[in-house]
């Protein structure tokens, strides 16, 4: 293991973001491992292997490959099989950027999450400290809840949800000079596509929400904060 960090990026249609999302590792002299997690049935999966291929000498990133999950479930396959080996495991979107600061925003997240188990987030320049649109938080929490997310989510609402986890335990943080740009059509920063039309659509805005609101009001998310408190207990 290169870093006790690991960034996973799941990403879809949008293979232009990886060499965009690499400069920004290095504009902000970041060392966290990348991972972009791939659709076998992408449309533009040759330019995602393209890159691939390219980035093969890189020590930082790598690339996985396998059937479409979706998002979160995507997210959940990847964070609990890093989660044996990665100390803090991070979310971001194909469409946020990590920005220079005085010390670099990965090492933030490690100096903030050193002290136990814990989620922290920056400021995405959009919904800043309402949401933690992209998250880190420590390994021990998806090794807990064998999860980084529930997995009846399908795309939205999982910011809601770490925030649950945050408050409910104490354990959050939000870092407002930790900038992570979400260039997102809400911000006028990217053009609509067919990926923010699937996932912003009215029926995965419906299907998301009832899954949130089951989560949260009929024991699903009293069942995890159980769980993380006393794992913030025995670590405390």
């Amino acid at each position: 293991m290169a870093d006790d960090l690991l960034v996973i990026i799941p990403t879809r249609g949008r293979p232009q973001a990886v060499p965009e999302i690499v400069k920004a590792w290095d504009d902000t002299g970041a060392s966290a491992d990348l991972l972009f997690a791939v659709d076998t049935d992408d449309p533009e999966l040759a330019a995602y292997k393209k890159h691939a291929a390219e980035l093969k000498g890189d020590g930082r990133v790598r690339f996985t490959f396998g059937k479409r999950r979706r998002l979160c479930g995507t997210l959940n396959q990847q964070a609990v099989k890093a989660a044996k080996t990665y100390r803090y495991l991070a979310f971001l979107g194909d469409d946020h950027r990590p920005r220079l600061a005085a010390m670099p925003w990965d090492a933030r997240i490690r100096e903030c999450l050193s002290g136990g188990p814990g989620i922290v987030y920056g400021n995405d320049l959009l919904m800043g400290e309402q949401m933690p649109t992209a998250v880190a938080m420590t390994s021990d929490i998806v090794e807990t809840l064998s999860y980084m997310a529930p997995p009846a989510l399908v795309h939205l609402c999982l910011d809601l949800v770490w925030l649950d986890w945050g408050r409910g335990t104490g354990r959050i943080t939000y870092l407002p000079d930790m900038v992570i740009e979400h260039l997102h059509p809400a911000a006028q920063k990217a053009q609509m596509d067919a990926g923010y039309e699937e996932a912003n659509s009215p029926e995965q805005v419906s299907s998301d929400s009832a899954a949130y609101y089951d989560y949260r009001d009929n024991g699903g998310l009293e069942a995890d904060l159980v769980k993380l408190r006393k794992l913030v207990e025995e670590a405390a």
